[in-house]
């Protein structure tokens, strides 16, 4: 009976839905090229251009200077000044009377008499300036105070307190004049005469 009762259950098949196809996915689209952006840089305008140049060659002329100035510390300070040393050629070569030949380069005049040549040193004797040689009155002539010279170099005018001084001169071994100007012979007034002193170069005999 019981095997009567029971009814043989239908076999129920689940039915399975059918997958759906798979959807093709759209391509992407390419990516878009980037294209280069060129920046042009406007030139700098002439008022800028100057403003640069000369603030660069400030600093240049600056550098250079405190470089030259370094330089300079380091360096001796000496003055230099002519040698009181020098030859004037030969008693030949000066005629009687007053040569201003080296009147300018070594402050000197050559004065040649008939026995004697001799150099006068040219200063005044009053203060020191500088005496001109006028040769149309023969006499020295200081433009500062007016003391006047003769053709040796002895005062008779004006406030000078004696003769201008004369200059150490000797023969060499050419036979030319060597002139020294840091040895000087002075004649003050009342006291020893030293241009006759021919022993100690005061002149050169003729």
């Amino acid at each position: 009976m019981d095997s009567q009762s029971e009814v043989a259950a239908p076999e129920v098949s689940a039915a399975v839905p059918p997958r759906p196809a798979p959807v093709a996915k759209a391509a992407a689209p390419p990516p878009a090229r980037q294209t280069a952006v060129v920046v042009e840089s406007t030139p700098d305008p002439p008022v800028n251009k100057m403003r640069r140049r000369i603030v660069w060659t400030s600093i240049a002329a600056f550098l250079t200077t405190c470089f030259f100035m370094f330089l300079r510390f380091f360096l001796p300070r000496a003055i230099f000044e002519p040698s009181t040393v020098f030859k004037i050629g030969f008693p030949s070569d000066y005629a009687l009377g007053v040569d201003t030949k080296w009147q300018q380069q070594y402050r000197i005049w050559v004065d040649k008499t008939a026995d004697r040549v001799f150099v006068i040193y040219r200063r005044c004797t009053h203060l020191g300036c500088t005496p001109d040689w006028k040769a149309s009155e023969n006499k020295f002539k200081c433009p500062c105070h007016g003391s006047g010279y003769d053709s040796e170099g002895i005062n008779f005018e004006g406030p000078a307190p004696r003769p201008m001084d004369r200059a150490h001169v000797e023969m060499d071994a050419e036979g030319q004049i060597v002139v020294d100007t840091n040895r000087l012979f002075k004649w003050p007034k009342g006291e020893k005469n030293e241009f006759n002193d021919v022993d100690r170069g005061a002149y050169i005999p003729l």
